[in-house]
């Protein structure tokens, strides 16, 4: 009697503990997958001369992970840009910034939108981005298209067209320094960006 419930006792045990371990095997980890997240941006610059010149520059090796609460945080850093590649040998002031953090993107999802997502199959969710300047901060909607490639990844875009304020963007004195490098001295009001990222079950 005493053998039978020690082995009671023990497959108890092997059942809670099952269920306990469950939901961490069940539980995803999505991250974006820095080789295929990007963001590109059109600046257009307004020469002295009163002329329009479109160019393209890319924000590239975006990463961060989507926690157990849905949060979902993107560190920006001027090493991720196209920038530092068209500028060459940066002034020795300049090199120590390249891995500064510019600004920090969060933003929330609810899991279970990504785990429900059928292969095959996108959806459609707004979400509150927001942007963290020093200790200033800006919150902006934006529709995003996340579409279920394969088991595990999962493609993400914006759903429609974005425009950032460049007059917002010429306030960030990083920013503006660089652009000036660049020889922006002025930018059009409006800089689209497209957004193609992809997350991935780890």
């Amino acid at each position: 009697m005493y053998q039978m419930k020690r082995i009671a006792r023990r497959v108890a045990w092997a059942a809670a503990l099952g269920v306990v371990a469950l939901p961490c095997v069940a539980q995803a980890d999505w991250q974006l997958d820095p080789e295929k997240s990007r963001v590109e941006a059109t600046i257009t610059e307004i020469t002295s001369s009163g002329e329009s010149v479109a160019h393209r520059h890319a924000l590239k090796r975006m990463a961060g992970h989507i926690a157990e609460d849905g949060t979902l945080r993107l560190p920006v850093r001027l090493n991720q840009t196209d920038v530092l590649e068209q500028l060459g040998d940066l002034p020795p002031w300049m090199e120590s910034l390249s891995d500064t953090e510019l600004t920090t993107v969060v933003t929330q999802l609810d899991p279970s939108v990504l785990e429900n997502l059928p292969v095959g199959e996108s959806r459609t969710e707004t979400l509150m981005l927001s942007v963290k300047d020093g200790d200033a901060s800006q919150q902006e909607p934006l529709k995003v298209r996340f579409t279920r490639e394969s088991e595990g990844e999962i493609r993400v875009r914006n759903a429609e067209a974005v425009a950032l304020d460049g007059q917002v963007i010429m306030q960030n004195q990083t920013a503006r320094t660089v652009l000036g490098l660049l020889g922006y001295q002025q930018i059009d009001d409006e800089v689209p960006v497209e957004l193609d990222a992809v997350l991935v079950d780890r």
